[in-house]
């Protein structure tokens, strides 16, 4: 027990101090958990040796780490997700894992006979980091975009993907069917147990501790160790049960709360579990670089080959099929947790987990460098599509008319399409002015190009940063040009740049722009604008008048005048 104790202080020391140099070197967290795991490990320092603890350390973090990540899994989100999100989901998934089987055979590794190398890659490398990328969208302020929403939901739809296969795992020994039937009606059970228990019993007893956070916290381990023995008791592993206790909890109102309340604990379990992976990593030999390389390899190719063609076939665009696929290209936490289960099943040996920690690493450090690089690299790559044949949205059939044609009769040109531009044109079709008849819109977004089209808009798919296309959008015949997508928001462009780029394209428009900081404003009048909204002025008004009824105790009347502009209100971006 004491030693146990001491090598769990020394990963814990260890995590912190490679964790204070990731932060430095602006690198992801975990990866220096695994580096701090491998340095005070067995096969280097030797710092902690004891395979026991190892172990514990291991099973410890990875019940957290499955536990928190059922919290996080909104079953909702899946029910409500579109087409293209379910579709390019079960592409990416499905074809990932029978291409990446049909690979690793190829290649020579076994599966079948006790030895299931090839079936635990091809699952690895088909699910993706969640950490990562919702860190680096978050950053980037891409979350709410199509290709954000879509890789979000994809990401979510792996989840649940890998709960169907640790029902499976436990049986590959013996894999017949009645035996995989016999483990999905087992975790059938548990989910039903989990769920009805979730419904019935977990609400009233949370209603009666809900003042007392300790006993909260408290109560959402016992639930997830509780779970966790049932599914020891249905022949399941505890790991299996924490994922499932995490889920059933996520769907009763205390979730949000209870989440709150593990989140510390949580931390401090999942950097044991990766310090944990970290100490089992032995010293890469050629052999284990090399396979680590082939792995990364082909988890970049197969999500380029299932996700981009049906997005594409949907008709989301170049970039909203490409964006997607450089988001999901790396392997997950997950590709870990399930590697290790091997190890501990004896279905993989030592060797292939950790070719799949190093190819882990590898390509977390590399799609950090990409996700934070996607638009100019998308750019690129698109004009290389365009130039080899493959058509974008804004393809115009021969003898179509000329691009541009279309606005030259539009006194008015919206540059890009976010919030303010959705609710500017609800307001124009709540006031049925003729306004609405003199706007075009350029974006490239699909989503807003299919939905503008539909309500009667004027609209033109394209690229904003690119001047050729303002130029040939028919941008030197707008009497008004308004640019109200924020710099925060706008992608390979700003405000300024959009400015020059129009003002030299009509020297005689009246060009309208917005700023975000107040710095912002002479800039932006000196590239050319005739007109700068600084978006904030808007916002503090409103709040205003809200303080001042609330004052006057009219906030009732307040908001039953906004209720009533938002009754009938159809907005493209809600």
């Amino acid at each position: 027990m004491h030693e146990l104790i001491h090598d769990i202080a020394l990963a814990i020391l260890a995590a912190w101090l490679f964790g204070v140099a990731a932060q430095v070197a602006r690198q992801p967290v975990f990866l220096a958990y695994l580096a701090a795991g491998f340095i005070i490990g067995p096969n280097a320092s030797g710092l902690v040796s004891s395979r026991e603890s190892i172990a514990t350390i291991a099973e410890l973090g990875l019940i957290f780490l499955l536990f928190m990540i059922g919290l996080e899994i909104d079953l909702k989100k899946i029910v409500r997700a579109g087409s293209a999100i379910l579709v390019t989901a079960a592409v990416q998934i499905i074809g990932g894992c029978l291409l990446g089987i049909a690979f690793f055979l190829l290649i020579g590794l076994p599966m079948g006979g006790q030895r299931w190398d090839a079936l635990y890659l091809a699952v690895g490398c088909a699910l993706s980091s969640t950490v990562i990328i919702v860190k680096i969208l978050h950053e980037k302020r891409e979350l709410d975009t199509l290709p954000g929403r879509i890789t979000l939901g994809v990401l979510v739809i792996q989840d649940v993907f890998v709960i169907l296969f640790l029902a499976l795992q436990p049986s590959l020994d013996d894999l017949q069917v009645g035996v995989a039937a016999l483990s999905v009606v087992r975790v059938a059970a548990l989910v039903a147990t989990a769920l009805l228990l979730s419904r019935f019993v977990l609400p009233y007893l949370f209603h009666r501790i809900a003042r007392l956070p300790e006993l909260v916290l408290v109560g959402a381990l016992a639930w997830c160790f509780l779970v966790g023995e049932i599914a020891v008791y249905l022949d399941l592993s505890r790991e299996m049960g924490a994922l499932v206790a995490g889920v059933a909890l996520s769907t009763f109102p205390y979730a949000l709360d209870v989440t709150a309340k593990v989140t510390g604990l949580r931390d401090f379990f999942i950097t044991l579990f990766f310090v944990a992976v970290g100490m089992t990593i032995p010293v890469p030999t050629l052999g284990v670089v090399g396979t680590a390389l082939v792995i990364a390899a082909f988890a970049v190719i197969s999500r380029l080959v299932t996700v981009i063609p049906p997005l594409y076939v949907m008709k989301h665009g170049l970039r909203a099929s490409l964006l997607p696929a450089i988001n999901l290209a790396q392997l997950s936490e997950f590709s870990l947790v399930l590697i290790q289960l091997g190890v501990t099943s004896e279905h993989v040996p030592a060797e292939t987990a950790s070719a799949m920690s190093l190819a882990f690493v590898l390509l977390a450090v590399l799609s950090t460098f990409v996700i934070v690089r996607s638009d100019p690299l998308t750019r690129g790559t698109i004009a290389l599509l365009k130039r080899i044949g493959i058509r974008d949205l804004d393809h115009k059939p021969a003898g179509a008319e000329p691009a541009g044609e279309a606005s030259r009769g539009t006194p008015v040109m919206l540059l890009g399409f976010f919030r303010t531009a959705s609710s500017l044109l609800a307001e124009l079709e709540s006031r049925k002015t003729e306004l609405q008849e003199q706007i075009s819109v350029i974006d490239f977004s699909p989503t807003v190009h299919a939905a503008l089209t539909q309500r009667g808009f004027k609209m033109q798919y394209g690229d904003i940063s690119n001047r050729d296309i303002l130029e040939h959008a028919g941008i030197a015949h707008a009497k008004i040009i308004v640019s109200s997508v924020p710099d925060s928001l706008l992608k390979g462009t700003s405000n300024e740049k959009l400015v020059r780029d129009a003002r030299a394209l009509n020297p005689t428009a009246t060009i309208i722009a917005t700023s975000e900081v107040l710095d912002g404003v002479q800039r932006l009048y000196d590239a050319g604008a005739d007109y700068v909204v600084v978006r904030r002025f808007a916002m503090a008004n409103e709040l205003l008048d809200a303080i001042n009824a609330a004052e006057a105790g009219l906030i009732a009347d307040k908001r039953a005048e906004l209720d009533a502009r938002l009754a009938d209100r159809r907005e493209v971006l809600p």
